[in-house]
């Protein structure tokens, strides 16, 4: 039975990785900050949950890391763990570098004294393309623009590209374009989205804020893209993934999926910081404000998946607008069901 270790399992991919590693009959090791949310928070079966062992440690720790490791004694480990918000990392740039840069470089280090054999996925990002003009590729040049997409690069030379060619590492990068769902951290735009609109149909809520429009992303169901990891980590040789869709939409696009998917219509007027999206009866619901646009904004984003769908086989099952109505019928059944019960 193969053994997988898991950092950040607490997380949005941590979590569905996690459930289908156990269908496929592997035991499972989640390192864990004691601070971190409960993983009942994001994995609801009880079933599933009673069958991950938890350690405690973080990836700022290395006597931590060294534990978990001689304790699981994984085959593959799957570094997810990172300060994952874009935005926040302009404010923390340090603790930006400190998890997302060095936290992989204490990984493997501690992964090659305990089992040089060991496989490794480390999640890298589109946010690595930055300015870099669509569609992006394994071969694409890297133009970071954020203190986040600069740490996972300098990670992804150093101790991904770095390892693998000087120490034989089995190391992998999965390039992952954005990654969406229910379970989604709720300060993430898409979240943001789906709790404001199923509140404001719920008549919890009157309106909200939001920064650039304009701004387009490939976004795809998370579900989808732990598959692609797992199947990284089962080739005969290591190697950089591009997972995406190969579909970009605007987060204009994403406002307005999600008012579909809610049955709710909205109309659009004014331009720029002006603009406003109103409801049927007239009455302002979404505004835009200065405070949420990036410092430095990467406009597009739009992935070519090729060689994962020819190496891997792997392709994406759950569309946008499938992902976009999985996600606002989520938070307006929870918020409903919260509701009632505060009722």
């Amino acid at each position: 039975m193969k053994r997988a270790l898991i950092t950040g399992i607490t997380g949005q991919d941590g979590s569905y990785l996690a459930e289908y590693l156990l269908t496929k009959g592997y035991q499972v090791w989640g390192l864990m900050r004691r601070t971190s949310l409960d993983p009942l928070l994001r994995i609801n079966d009880l079933t599933v949950t009673r069958r991950i062992n938890i350690l405690y440690g973080n990836l700022r720790d290395s006597a931590s890391i060294q534990r978990a490791i001689e304790e699981s004694q994984p085959n593959e480990i799957y570094n997810l763990a990172a300060q994952s918000d874009v935005g926040i990392s302009f404010k923390v740039p340090e603790e930006t570098m400190e998890v997302n840069y060095y936290g992989l470089g204490r990984l493997v280090n501690e992964a090659m004294k305990i089992n040089s054999q060991v496989r490794i996925y480390q999640a890298s990002t589109s946010e690595m393309f930055g300015k870099t003009k669509p569609p992006q590729n394994e071969n694409s040049h890297f133009a970071p623009v954020s203190p986040y997409g600069e740490a996972k690069l300098k990670a992804h030379e150093d101790f991904v590209k770095g390892y693998r060619n000087t120490h034989g590492l089995y190391i992998c990068s999965g390039l992952l374009f954005n990654h969406e769902s229910p379970k989604r951290g709720e300060h993430f735009v898409t979240r943001k989205i789906t709790i404001s609109l199923a509140k404001i149909k719920l008549g919890l809520q009157d309106s909200f804020a939001l920064g650039n429009l304009e701004a387009k992303r490939d976004w795809g169901y998370a579900g989808d893209y732990v598959r692609a990891m797992h199947l990284m980590l089962q080739q005969d040789s290591p190697d950089d993934y591009v997972i995406a869709t190969g579909e970009s939409r605007s987060v204009r696009d994403f406002v307005e999926a999600a008012c579909r998917a809610l049955d709710m219509k909205i109309t659009w007027s004014g331009k720029g910081l002006d603009e406003v999206a109103k409801d049927k009866d007239g009455k302002t619901i979404l505004t835009i404000r200065k405070e949420f646009y990036r410092p430095a904004e990467v406009d597009y984003l739009l992935g070519d998946s090729t060689k994962a769908r020819e190496k891997l086989g792997w392709k994406p099952e759950v569309d946008f607008n499938g992902l976009v109505a999985m996600m606002a019928k989520s938070d307006l059944d929870f918020f409903r069901k919260e509701n009632h019960t505060r009722g």
